[in-house]
């Protein structure tokens, strides 16, 4: 199994924010190697309908799996909230994790029979992917969702404890904080760079659940279950590949994944 198990890690995202899973995958993972792929020349894919969420995902999900990955993981809640099927009906028997699905069984775990608060995209939201999910796995889960534009441009702008964040940060958690939540998922993989301005703002009481840590203990869990977990004395390979290398993608890229990106691959659909 050896060599099933040396095989890298496929990670996607629409863009830039699934570097947050990357990262957190790097430090919980440290041996395995891992494929990254931003699709940076259409995002966001918020905007978008249903069916070409789901025709650009195929699209990332075949070259994912030409790249011989062992496991495919959706760090896009968009991607996870319209197009998870997608990805599942093509990998076949590769294992396919998504944040979603890690954020909902996080958040059941910290509070059974509880208040959870979710934050993300209008999409992810508008989905209401987390709530059923979290429902599917407890009904007796009460689900407070509320809806964050502004905190992705915020986040790339890099006002990560900024006064206009935190008043921003304060007016979105109002209604969700007086439901007296016990944790509040953080449905976006821009928000983890947010935790410790929204620790401030939620206060001690109000665990945060954070979907790219969350995602990269599930994936560690379920490695090791199917036998795919990489022991090796080298050290671990990464590769960033995007659609479009935009000015910006360094800059923001090295402060998501909190270490040099180095080479970034364009591929030319």
């Amino acid at each position: 199994m050896s060599g099933g198990a040396g095989r890298p890690i496929g990670v996607f995202d629409s863009g830039i924010g699934g570097l947050t899973v990357v990262r957190a995958l790097m430090e919980r993972l440290p041996m395995e190697d891992i494929v990254y792929f931003g699709d940076t020349a259409r995002v966001p894919y918020g905007v978008k309908s249903v069916a070409t969420i789901g025709q650009f995902t195929a699209q990332i999900t075949d070259f994912l799996l030409q790249q011989d990955v062992k496991m495919l993981i959706v760090a896009c809640n968009t991607m996870a909230a319209v197009a998870a099927e997608v990805v599942r009906q093509r990998a076949g028997d590769i294992p396919v994790l998504d944040v979603i699905e890690a954020g909902a069984r996080a958040a059941v775990a910290e509070a059974p029979g509880g208040r959870i608060g979710v934050i993300g995209t209008p999409t992810t939201i508008n989905s209401n992917a987390y709530a059923r999910r979290i429902h599917a796995l407890d009904p007796t889960v009460r689900v407070y969702s509320r809806a964050c534009p502004l905190f992705v441009p915020l986040v790339e702008e890099g006002w990560l404890d900024h006064e206009v964040t935190r008043l921003t940060a304060q007016e979105y958690l109002r209604p969700v904080l007086a439901e007296e939540v016990d944790g509040l998922v953080l449905g976006c993989t821009h928000y983890p760079l947010l935790k410790p301005l929204l620790r401030d703002v939620v206060g001690s009481g109000v665990k945060l659940i954070d979907s790219a840590y969350t995602t990269a203990e599930f994936a560690a869990a379920s490695l090791q279950a199917a036998g795919l977990a990489h022991v090796s004395e080298l050290p671990a390979r990464y590769r960033y590949v995007v659609t479009d290398v935009p000015l910006r993608f360094q800059t923001i890229g090295e402060r998501f994944l909190g270490r040099s990106l180095g080479r970034v691959e364009k591929v030319d659909w």
